[in-house]
């Protein structure tokens, strides 16, 4: 059963993190160099759309990890797990305090109503999102080094 969970947190987790980076080196930067702030409506979208699904996967995430590192504890790789758990504590705090709050926000703009700094709190978000993702990547790879 542990071998079991052990593999389910890091495909949850590992998908999590794809996603993520996806958003942060792909997605984000090609919506950016469409012309006439054509990826605006993209973000909108993907803020309300990634901001219903994406809590629920920091949390199945952070349970599993934290479940799987109090059925190992004292053997070998249960602090791995911990750590990666905390990290993930740490990514969802932060998630929280800085990026949901512009999430929202940017999740109720369209090309009829912007704010005039908008390009600055997308920039924002994007720098923070960078900082969250080595956060999970790093969360991740301890949960890889934990299961081998």
């Amino acid at each position: 059963m542990q071998d079991a969970l052990a593999v389910v947190t890091v495909v949850v987790a590992g998908m999590m993190v794809g996603v993520e980076f996806a958003v942060a080196v792909f997605v984000n930067p090609i919506l950016d160099r469409l012309p006439d702030n054509g990826g605006l409506d993209a973000r909108s979208d993907g803020a309300r759309v990634l901001g219903r699904v994406m809590p629920f996967w920091y949390i199945s995430s952070v349970v599993l990890g934290t479940v799987w590192a109090a059925l190992t504890w004292g053997d070998e790789g249960a602090s791995l797990v911990a750590a990666g758990s905390a990290l993930l504590v740490l990514s969802v705090v932060m998630s929280l305090v800085v990026l949901v709050p512009i999430n929202s926000r940017v999740a109720t703009w369209s090309q009829e109503g912007v704010p005039a700094d908008w390009k600055e709190q997308v920039g924002r978000w994007d720098r923070f999102h960078y900082v969250r993702v080595g956060i999970i990547v790093l969360a991740f790879a301890l949960f890889v080094v934990a299961l081998v």
